[in-house]
């Protein structure tokens, strides 16, 4: 199921301007923080799928009845750049455990390239919901490597993948190996270039964060 956040109109529509802006972009603090606030409404959103039980709790004038989620997700995300919208999922499952993947691009001199993995960190992801953030979703070969890396730590009761910008090229990469993954996109592109870059897309989503990186 893919989800795109941007078919209505909301506030999450603004920060998916400013992210995407030239002129703005390049204020790294916006740029995270909205990617936080991207986040934060794919939790809320994402929450309203997840399982909740009935229960009673005592207030200090009686009883009221309200819901509990029945089990905590595992937020997971790959280093560096999806570490902003994998907080702001974090402000709001705030009880979650945490998962990590390193991965990046190394790139030949034909324009082609590899993704290379080299540490992952996961809790026991069995029987709870699994949500990855990665802010770009453009081959999906890094995704992919990714949700299979974590998968080795059990069976998710559902899996959610959290994208800034998405794809429709990963989108269906990703849904042909995965097709129980749910995909929440602040919003689709249609085009990737031949070096695997979303367009219009916003550029490197690392480097607008945390600065421009040596290798290449």
């Amino acid at each position: 199921m893919i989800t795109n956040l941007s078919t209505t109109n909301s506030l999450l529509s603004e920060w998916i301007r400013e992210i995407r802006d030239t002129s703005i972009q390049n204020d790294r603090m916006r740029f995270r923080r909205n990617m936080e606030r991207i986040g934060e409404v794919a939790a809320y959103e994402i929450s309203k799928t997840l399982p909740f039980n009935a229960i009673t709790v005592q207030t200090p004038m009686g009883e009221a009845p309200c819901a509990e989620m029945q089990r905590q997700p595992v937020l997971a995300t790959i280093l560096r750049a999806g570490v902003p919208l994998h907080q702001g999922l974090l402000s709001y499952f705030d009880k979650a455990d945490n998962a990590f993947v390193a991965a990046y691009r190394k790139h030949n001199r034909d324009g082609s390239f590899e993704i290379e993995q080299h540490y992952v960190t996961c809790p026991d992801v069995n029987g709870r919901p699994l949500i990855i953030a990665d802010p770009m979703l453009a081959t999906g070969s890094s995704l992919v490597l990714a949700i299979e890396a974590l998968l080795e730590h059990g069976s998710p009761s559902s899996i959610h993948v959290v994208n800034a910008i998405a794809c429709s090229m990963g989108i269906d990469f990703l849904t042909r190996r995965f097709p129980e993954v749910h995909i929440w996109a602040g919003d689709i592109d249609d085009e990737l270039t031949a070096r695997g870059y979303i367009v219009p897309g916003l550029g490197d989503a690392g480097d607008l964060s945390y600065g421009n990186k040596l290798q290449s």
